[in-house]
């Protein structure tokens, strides 16, 4: 709507309010949205109809000219980040504010530094990651994932349609711990087609160039969306409700929950019914559809 019917529906808005006409009825006869006759009735209610009017037309005159950050300021963040070894923008914050008592926001911080370096987040929250597989044949789509166990960490996989699951346990949450896992996996189903892991940091480095050269197709599912690693989230928890519970074990205990493990593995795959397999074991289900 042009500058001057606007002007006009605000004219016609002000005469309906001063008859009375509820606000939910405007809209209808001025063809704007509710939330804007809203905003004018609060306009008219503090400032009156015509200087509402004026810092409406002042306010339509031209776009506003980008602030300019001071070059003073620019260094100041060039230099903190250079000494502190690239540190985040939440420490250089700080440290304007410690130092040079500056107080400037995060984003402004980092609207600075993409000027002159190439920034990375943590994941792209729009990046292209390709829908969630689901398995329609053994060792076509493995999730992967870890599990708290206090000072040890369960790396464990699943296999989306034969539901066969390892379980590896390590005393460190790192993708070296995680490469070696990965390896144990491989072992145990054979070949992998395509794995399925989280953003943690245990599936980063060693972990990834591992995968790649054994592993054609690698996803990583989004942040808090849980559903989408469903088949590993259901297996870590019944291996807690069945198997560890929740007690939190020392790295000396590495020995003695693996073998605990091992054997649930062995009586998950072998005796356990699953109700998704038409109440055979995960075994039987695999040999049904190996041989």
């Amino acid at each position: 709507m042009p500058p001057r019917d606007r002007i006009t529906s605000i004219h016609i808005c002000y005469s309906l309010w001063k008859q009375g006409i509820s606000p939910e009825r405007m809209p209808l006869e001025l063809g704007v949205h509710r939330a804007t006759v809203y905003r004018w009735l609060r306009g008219f209610q503090r400032k009156g109809l015509q200087k509402f009017i004026r810092d409406y037309v002042a306010a339509k005159k031209g776009h506003r000219q980008p602030r300019k950050t001071d070059p003073v300021l620019k260094a100041r963040v060039f230099a903190i980040r250079d000494e502190y070894q690239k540190c985040c923008g939440e420490k250089i914050q700080f440290i304007l504010k410690r130092d040079y008592q500056t107080a400037i926001a995060v984003s402004t911080i980092y609207r600075i530094l993409g000027e002159q370096y190439q920034l990375r987040s943590k994941w792209k929250k729009y990046s292209i990651r390709g829908f969630v597989r689901k398995g329609q044949k053994p060792r076509e789509v493995i999730q992967t994932d870890t599990v708290d166990l206090g000072s040890l960490y369960a790396f464990t996989a699943i296999d989306t349609f034969t539901k066969e699951a390892s379980v590896v346990i390590a005393k460190r949450l790192t993708a070296l711990a995680g490469r070696e896992a990965l390896k144990a996996q491989l072992q145990q189903f054979g070949t992998i087609d395509h794995i399925q892991r989280d953003g943690g940091s245990e599936f980063k480095r060693e972990w990834q160039e591992y995968a790649r050269k054994h592993i054609s197709s690698i996803r990583t599912a989004r942040p808090y969306k849980k559903n989408e690693q469903a088949f590993i989230e259901r297996f870590n928890g019944i291996l807690r409700k069945e198997c560890l519970g929740y007690l939190q074990y020392k790295k000396r205990d590495l020995r003695i929950v693996q073998q605990r493990v091992d054997e649930y593995l062995t009586y998950y795959h072998t005796k356990r019914p699953h109700l998704s397999l038409n109440m055979q074991t995960p075994k039987e289900f695999a040999m049904s559809h190996l041989t």
